[in-house]
Parts: C-alpha cells; sequence; structure tokens
C-alpha cells in the first residue's frame, strides 16, 4: 500500500483535480485498489466524482478511537475506486487533532484502511495546521500541482517547509506544472526551467470535469489533458517504486 497526497497551500491550483484524476488513473490503468481520502471541507472530490455526502457528520466520526473509518466510505461509479468523502463538519478537524492529542492519528488509520487498499489519494485541504502535519507524517509521496506565477512559487516553498518539518522521515516530492499554457511567456520560461517537471496543461476538458461531474478519462480519454494525467500516474508510480 502507498499514499499519495495532493498538496498546495494555495487555492485554485488544480488541487481536487489532480486528485480526483489520479485517483482514477491508479484504479482504471494500474488496476489498483483506491481510496480517495477527501479531506477538503467542500467535498469537492466527491462532487467531480458524482457521488454526495450521506448526511452531515462531527469530524470526530472518522478520527475517534472508537471509530471505524470504512464504514463511511462510498463506491463511485468506477470499478477499484472508492471514496471517503469529506463535509463542512472537516473545518473542525484542527481541534479534533489536538483533543485526540495524538500525532500519527491519521498515519494510524490510513494503514488500517490500507488493508483493502493498494493506493490511498489524500485530496487535502490548503492548510498550514495539524491538519497537513498528519497528512505529511501518512503520505510516502506528496504532489504539488504549481500554476506558472510567482504566487505558486512562494506556496511551494512554503509547502517544502511543511513537509521538511514532518521529521527526518519526510515524504519526497513532486512538483507539477499545471494550467500551463505555452503561449504565455511566463509559462514558457517556467517550462524551461524546470524542465524534468511533470505537466498537465490548460485544457477545456479538465475545466469539463466540473461539468460532466467525472475524471477526464472517462468521458475524453484521447484528450491531451487525459494522456497528461496517465502520464503523471506513471512518473507517480515510478516515484513509489524508487522509495
Amino acid at each position: 500500500m502507498a499514499t499519495i497526497a495532493i498538496y498546495s497551500v494555495k487555492g485554485g491550483v488544480g488541487k481536487t483535480t489532480f486528485a480526483v484524476n489520479l485517483a482514477w488513473c491508479a484504479a482504471q490503468i494500474s488496476r489498483r485498489r483506491t481510496l480517495l481520502w477527501d479531506l477538503d471541507a467542500s467535498n469537492g472530490s466527491g462532487f467531480l466524482l458524482g457521488v454526495d455526502p450521506k448526511k452531515k457528520r462531527s469530524a470526530d466520526t472518522v478520527f475517534a478511537a472508537e471509530r471505524n473509518p470504512a464504514k463511511l466510505i462510498q463506491k463511485t461509479a468506477y470499478k477499484g475506486l472508492d471514496l471517503l468523502p469529506a463535509d463542512e463538519s472537516i473545518r473542525t478537524l484542527g481541534r479534533q487533532f489536538d483533543t485526540l492529542g495524538k500525532k500519527k492519528r491519521l498515519a494510524k488509520l490510513t494503514q488500517t484502511l490500507g488493508r483493502d487498499y493498494d493506493r490511498i489519494v489524500f485530496d487535502c485541504p490548503p492548510v498550514l495546521n495539524e491538519v497537513s502535519s498528519q497528512v505529511m507524517r501518512a503520505a510516502d509521496l506528496v504532489i504539488v500541482p504549481l500554476p506558472p506565477s510567482p504566487l505558486s512559487a512562494r506556496a511551494f516553498d512554503l509547502v517544502v517547509d511543511e513537509v521538511r518539518g514532518s521529521g527526518k522521515g519526510h515524504p519526497p516530492i513532486l512538483p507539477v506544472l499545471s494550467m500551463l499554457d505555452l503561449r504565455r511567456t511566463l509559462h514558457k520560461q517556467a517550462r524551461e526551467t524546470n524542465r524534468n517537471w511533470p505537466v498537465v496543461p490548460l485544457a477545456s476538458a479538465i475545466e469539463q470535469c466540473a461539468v460532466e461531474r467525472r475524471p477526464v478519462g472517462a468521458f475524453a480519454p484521447r484528450a491531451p489533458a487525459a494522456r497528461a494525467f496517465a502520464h503523471l500516474w506513471a512518473a507517480i508510480e515510478r516515484k513509489l517504486a524508487d522509495k
């Protein structure tokens, strides 16, 4: 079992779209038993997969010691891909972790869920707090979507500091240029500067994910964006194999 965190401290970078499409690639391309764990209060992953929360719940439903998070997992329309959805109650999660006083609670829950899954993908909230610290302790690899901009570069530096602060055995980081449009000078410069980084282009097919409520590979498998996510997933699998 391996865990992949899709993380950024900056909103609007395509984090949830990455999480959904990469989880779909894990299940459909690699045939991995995959769980997408939505830790973002907006429940964006559930929306993009066409899965709505069954009901509101308290954050301690998942994280309290006597609770079994597996009971909250929902099936998706895609074989091998399940969802542990979020809702607005996740907003209290930082306080809940502080109350529990357990710095590796998320990691331990992940190990338990890993008995049933080969890959667990975290859709992380764009925050720097105890929640992000717990995710870093649980993750084997951190994916950081980076639209070419000075603000994104600054956000990436913050992510690096957060990951390194999680301890000596911190997970590796894979930055990905997202929303790349090579017609723009700034984007071309970013691509030339970071030749070894994977790329996900600016594409209408990706924007259509929110309309279709499906991963791009499910409704436009031949689109360049679908190929980009497939190539990124292959890079992730190689990275995990090298650990």
